[in-house]
């Protein structure tokens, strides 16, 4: 029995590796089954479904990790939930695939802004802008993104009262 047990976690073990044809598939030849995962997320993220798109998209990632589009899903997703540090994260990801990504680094760069980091925000951008040569409506977004939460800093910043000690004036009115 101990030999069967062998057996077949070698067999399980050799049909997980790739075969020489999957090994040399180009970065943009995802497996079929992965894109249908994405589909399917697409679907469901469309009829305002986001867990169940979370769900496909990430088993889309199971079936082939170089989906950079199933990434990016992700990522969209994680910004709708108001979570743009996730999403920072998995733009990276994307962005590790193909680094030339235009939706993975206007995404990003968004991302970046919304979480006040406007210095990379404007980095992002830039790079955008390389990649870019012409009128992309990605990088109007991310220069509206930039300009938007820009203002929203500005107005923050307008809208703290000064200090004040205990009951005393405003510590700026003080001698």
């Amino acid at each position: 029995m101990r030999v069967s047990f062998l057996a077949l976690g070698a067999g399980l073990i050799l049909a997980s590796l790739p075969t020489s044809s999957e090994a040399q598939r180009a970065d943009n030849d995802i497996l079929p089954r992965s894109v249908a995962l994405q589909n399917a997320g697409e679907a469901v993220q469309q009829a305002g479904e986001l867990n169940s798109a979370i769900d496909y998209y990430e088993s889309a990632l199971v079936a082939d990790p170089r989906n950079r589009s199933a990434i990016i899903a992700l990522a969209q997703v994680a910004r709708a939930q108001g979570l743009p540090g996730k999403a920072i994260s998995l733009y990276r990801e994307a962005l590790a695939l193909d680094p030339n990504d235009l939706v993975a680094l206007t995404g990003q760069g968004e991302a970046l802004a919304e979480k006040g980091a406007l210095e990379l925000a404007r980095e992002k951008l830039a790079e955008a802008e390389r990649v870019c040569s012409g009128q992309c409506p990605q990088v109007a977004a991310l220069e509206k993104a930039i300009a938007t939460n820009s203002e929203k800093r500005v107005v923050a910043a307008e809208a703290v009262p000064p200090k004040t000690v205990g009951n005393a004036e405003p510590m700026s009115q003080q001698n």
